[in-house]
Protein backbone atom coordinates (compact mmCIF):
# COMPACT_ATOMS: atom_id res chain seq x y z
CA UNK A 1 0.00 0.00 0.00
CA UNK A 2 2.81 2.20 0.64
CA UNK A 3 4.43 1.82 -2.61
CA UNK A 4 1.30 2.68 -4.09
CA UNK A 5 1.02 6.26 -1.52
CA UNK A 6 4.30 6.96 -3.20
CA UNK A 7 3.83 6.38 -6.96
CA UNK A 8 0.21 8.89 -6.36
CA UNK A 9 2.29 11.47 -4.68
CA UNK A 10 4.81 11.64 -7.54
CA UNK A 11 1.73 11.24 -10.09
CA UNK A 12 -0.31 13.78 -8.68
CA UNK A 13 2.86 15.96 -9.52
CA UNK A 14 4.36 14.58 -12.04
CA UNK A 15 4.60 17.95 -14.20
CA UNK A 16 7.73 18.89 -11.78
CA UNK A 17 10.46 16.33 -12.55
CA UNK A 18 9.52 16.38 -16.18
CA UNK A 19 10.16 20.11 -16.07
CA UNK A 20 13.24 20.05 -14.95
CA UNK A 21 14.43 16.83 -17.34
CA UNK A 22 13.05 18.99 -20.22
CA UNK A 23 15.40 21.83 -18.64
CA UNK A 24 18.65 20.00 -18.78
CA UNK A 25 17.91 18.34 -22.35
CA UNK A 26 17.20 21.59 -23.67
CA UNK A 27 20.04 23.35 -21.78
CA UNK A 28 22.42 20.04 -23.05
CA UNK A 29 21.58 20.99 -26.46
CA UNK A 30 22.20 24.42 -26.18
CA UNK A 31 25.70 23.84 -25.21
CA UNK A 32 26.23 21.75 -27.91
CA UNK A 33 29.09 18.92 -28.45
CA UNK A 34 32.77 19.42 -26.71
CA UNK A 35 35.07 20.77 -29.10
CA UNK A 36 37.84 17.98 -30.37
CA UNK A 37 40.80 17.21 -28.67
CA UNK A 38 43.80 16.21 -30.98
CA UNK A 39 46.56 14.13 -28.97
CA UNK A 40 50.31 13.65 -30.47
CA UNK A 41 52.93 11.26 -28.60
CA UNK A 42 56.53 10.93 -29.14
CA UNK A 43 58.75 8.48 -27.89
CA UNK A 44 63.27 9.81 -27.00
CA UNK A 45 65.79 7.37 -25.82
CA UNK A 46 68.35 9.01 -23.43
CA UNK A 47 71.87 8.46 -23.15
CA UNK A 48 75.49 9.57 -21.94
CA UNK A 49 78.47 10.00 -23.82
CA UNK A 50 80.93 7.25 -21.64
CA UNK A 51 84.12 9.48 -19.98
CA UNK A 52 87.38 9.78 -22.13
CA UNK A 53 89.61 7.00 -20.52
CA UNK A 54 92.87 8.20 -19.06
CA UNK A 55 96.05 5.82 -18.78
CA UNK A 56 95.64 4.22 -15.47
CA UNK A 57 92.24 5.09 -14.62
CA UNK A 58 89.20 3.26 -15.08
CA UNK A 59 85.95 4.89 -14.84
CA UNK A 60 83.45 2.05 -15.33
CA UNK A 61 82.08 4.25 -18.04
CA UNK A 62 79.75 1.22 -18.93
CA UNK A 63 78.08 0.79 -15.72
CA UNK A 64 77.62 4.10 -14.71
CA UNK A 65 76.90 5.73 -18.12
CA UNK A 66 73.52 3.22 -18.11
CA UNK A 67 72.89 4.20 -14.48
CA UNK A 68 72.82 8.05 -15.32
CA UNK A 69 71.00 7.72 -18.15
CA UNK A 70 67.86 6.23 -16.41
CA UNK A 71 68.26 9.20 -13.61
CA UNK A 72 68.46 11.69 -16.71
CA UNK A 73 65.05 10.25 -17.26
CA UNK A 74 63.74 10.87 -13.91
CA UNK A 75 64.45 14.48 -14.47
CA UNK A 76 63.45 15.03 -17.78
CA UNK A 77 60.26 13.74 -17.09
CA UNK A 78 59.93 16.88 -14.83
CA UNK A 79 61.42 19.13 -16.99
CA UNK A 80 58.55 18.73 -19.82
CA UNK A 81 56.29 19.91 -17.47
CA UNK A 82 57.66 23.24 -16.92
CA UNK A 83 57.16 26.75 -17.16
CA UNK A 84 60.92 26.89 -18.56
CA UNK A 85 60.62 24.10 -20.96
CA UNK A 86 57.13 24.98 -22.37
CA UNK A 87 58.29 28.64 -23.01
CA UNK A 88 61.32 27.30 -24.72
CA UNK A 89 59.10 25.07 -26.89
CA UNK A 90 57.12 28.19 -27.70
CA UNK A 91 60.15 30.20 -28.73
CA UNK A 92 61.01 27.19 -30.99
CA UNK A 93 57.84 26.69 -32.44
CA UNK A 94 57.52 30.55 -33.58
CA UNK A 95 61.51 30.46 -34.91
CA UNK A 96 60.08 27.52 -36.89
CA UNK A 97 57.68 28.87 -38.41
CA UNK A 98 55.21 26.35 -37.21
CA UNK A 99 52.75 28.79 -36.43
CA UNK A 100 50.84 31.41 -38.08
CA UNK A 101 50.71 34.88 -37.22
CA UNK A 102 47.35 34.28 -34.90
CA UNK A 103 49.24 31.51 -33.28
CA UNK A 104 52.34 34.06 -31.58
CA UNK A 105 49.40 34.60 -28.74
CA UNK A 106 49.41 31.25 -27.23
CA UNK A 107 50.71 31.59 -23.54
CA UNK A 108 53.41 29.03 -22.43
CA UNK A 109 51.21 28.62 -19.50
CA UNK A 110 48.50 26.30 -21.97
CA UNK A 111 51.19 24.31 -23.40
CA UNK A 112 52.46 23.69 -20.26
CA UNK A 113 49.14 22.69 -19.04
CA UNK A 114 48.47 20.40 -21.73
CA UNK A 115 52.36 18.43 -22.22
CA UNK A 116 52.44 15.04 -19.85
CA UNK A 117 55.37 12.70 -19.61
CA UNK A 118 55.84 9.24 -18.83
CA UNK A 119 59.12 7.16 -18.58
CA UNK A 120 60.64 3.35 -18.47
CA UNK A 121 64.33 2.40 -18.32
CA UNK A 122 65.64 4.93 -20.25
CA UNK A 123 62.55 5.62 -22.52
CA UNK A 124 60.96 9.04 -22.50
CA UNK A 125 56.92 9.53 -23.43
CA UNK A 126 55.73 12.72 -23.94
CA UNK A 127 52.19 13.55 -24.92
CA UNK A 128 50.51 16.24 -25.32
CA UNK A 129 47.01 17.08 -26.19
CA UNK A 130 45.41 20.17 -27.84
CA UNK A 131 42.39 21.66 -29.22
CA UNK A 132 44.06 22.77 -32.92
CA UNK A 133 45.50 20.20 -34.90
CA UNK A 134 47.80 22.42 -37.16
CA UNK A 135 49.39 24.00 -33.75
CA UNK A 136 49.35 21.00 -31.94
CA UNK A 137 51.60 19.94 -34.95
CA UNK A 138 54.00 22.67 -34.34
CA UNK A 139 54.11 21.90 -31.05
CA UNK A 140 55.10 18.43 -30.99
CA UNK A 141 57.70 19.64 -33.35
CA UNK A 142 59.49 22.41 -31.70
CA UNK A 143 59.07 19.79 -28.52
CA UNK A 144 61.19 17.47 -30.52
CA UNK A 145 63.71 20.26 -31.39
CA UNK A 146 64.16 21.47 -27.96
CA UNK A 147 64.89 18.35 -26.74
CA UNK A 148 67.47 16.88 -28.88
CA UNK A 149 69.25 20.99 -29.03
CA UNK A 150 68.90 22.14 -25.76
CA UNK A 151 67.81 19.11 -23.15
CA UNK A 152 71.69 19.93 -21.52
CA UNK A 153 70.38 24.01 -20.80
CA UNK A 154 68.10 22.82 -18.53
CA UNK A 155 70.65 21.04 -16.62
CA UNK A 156 73.15 22.51 -14.15
CA UNK A 157 75.44 19.92 -13.82
CA UNK A 158 79.03 19.32 -15.26
CA UNK A 159 79.22 17.06 -17.90
CA UNK A 160 75.56 17.47 -19.14
CA UNK A 161 76.93 18.49 -22.33
CA UNK A 162 77.71 14.88 -23.18
CA UNK A 163 73.65 14.08 -22.78
CA UNK A 164 72.13 12.50 -25.77
CA UNK A 165 68.67 12.02 -26.99
CA UNK A 166 67.57 10.27 -29.53
CA UNK A 167 63.71 10.87 -31.33
CA UNK A 168 62.96 6.69 -31.87
CA UNK A 169 58.56 7.58 -32.51
CA UNK A 170 57.85 10.89 -33.94
CA UNK A 171 54.58 12.37 -33.07
CA UNK A 172 51.74 11.51 -34.82
CA UNK A 173 48.46 14.09 -34.29
CA UNK A 174 45.21 11.98 -33.91
CA UNK A 175 41.81 12.85 -32.94
CA UNK A 176 40.99 11.73 -29.64
CA UNK A 177 37.27 10.49 -29.07
CA UNK A 178 35.09 11.51 -26.24
CA UNK A 179 35.91 9.93 -22.80
CA UNK A 180 33.53 8.07 -20.58
CA UNK A 181 32.61 11.29 -18.61
CA UNK A 182 31.65 13.09 -21.31
CA UNK A 183 29.67 10.23 -22.58
CA UNK A 184 27.51 9.84 -19.58
CA UNK A 185 27.38 13.59 -18.75
CA UNK A 186 24.05 13.97 -20.21
CA UNK A 187 22.41 10.94 -18.59
CA UNK A 188 23.84 11.78 -15.48
CA UNK A 189 22.47 14.90 -15.66
CA UNK A 190 19.15 13.87 -16.68
CA UNK A 191 19.30 11.01 -13.53
CA UNK A 192 19.97 14.22 -11.41
CA UNK A 193 16.91 16.43 -12.45
CA UNK A 194 14.61 13.13 -12.05
CA UNK A 195 15.81 13.02 -8.88
CA UNK A 196 15.42 15.93 -7.75
CA UNK A 197 12.08 16.46 -9.09
CA UNK A 198 10.68 13.02 -7.51
CA UNK A 199 12.57 14.77 -3.93
CA UNK A 200 10.64 18.30 -4.99
CA UNK A 201 7.08 16.31 -5.08
CA UNK A 202 7.71 14.69 -2.30
CA UNK A 203 8.87 17.88 -0.02
CA UNK A 204 5.41 19.67 -1.62
CA UNK A 205 3.00 16.77 -0.44
CA UNK A 206 4.69 17.31 3.40
CA UNK A 207 4.13 21.10 3.31
CA UNK A 208 0.58 20.41 2.25
CA UNK A 209 -1.99 20.28 4.95
CA UNK A 210 -4.61 19.71 3.06
CA UNK A 211 -7.20 16.86 4.57
CA UNK A 212 -7.42 14.88 1.73
CA UNK A 213 -9.31 11.35 2.97
CA UNK A 214 -11.50 10.08 5.53
CA UNK A 215 -8.54 8.32 7.35
CA UNK A 216 -7.30 11.72 8.09
CA UNK A 217 -10.35 13.29 9.29
CA UNK A 218 -11.11 10.46 11.92
CA UNK A 219 -6.89 10.80 12.47
CA UNK A 220 -8.18 13.86 13.78
CA UNK A 221 -11.32 12.74 16.47
CA UNK A 222 -13.62 13.73 13.76
CA UNK A 223 -16.63 11.40 13.27
CA UNK A 224 -17.72 10.84 9.00
CA UNK A 225 -20.80 10.25 7.94
CA UNK A 226 -19.62 9.70 4.44
CA UNK A 227 -17.56 11.03 1.44
CA UNK A 228 -18.60 13.18 -1.52
CA UNK A 229 -17.53 11.81 -4.80
CA UNK A 230 -17.05 8.29 -3.59
CA UNK A 231 -14.06 6.58 -2.18
CA UNK A 232 -10.97 6.08 -4.02
CA UNK A 233 -9.69 2.81 -4.34
CA UNK A 234 -7.35 3.26 -1.91
CA UNK A 235 -6.21 5.72 0.11
CA UNK A 236 -3.08 7.38 1.18
CA UNK A 237 -2.76 7.73 5.24
CA UNK A 238 -0.21 9.51 6.37
CA UNK A 239 0.40 9.42 10.22
CA UNK A 240 1.31 13.52 10.57
CA UNK A 241 -1.35 15.52 12.05
CA UNK A 242 -3.52 17.73 9.67
CA UNK A 243 -5.13 20.80 10.25
CA UNK A 244 -8.59 20.64 10.96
Amino acid sequence: MELRCYAHIVKKRAWIPLFLVLIVIVGSLLQGSPAPQYSASMRFVVGLQPEPRTDGYYTYDRYYTWLTAEYLIDDLAEIVKSTAFAQAVRDKALGMGSWEDTDASIPAGAIQGATSSGKLHRILTVSIVWPDASQLAGIANATVAVLREQAASFFALTGSDRIEIHLIDPPTVGLIGPGLTQRLQIPIRIFLALLAGVALTFLLDYLDDTVRGKEEVEALGIPVLGEIPAPRKFACFSQRSRKP
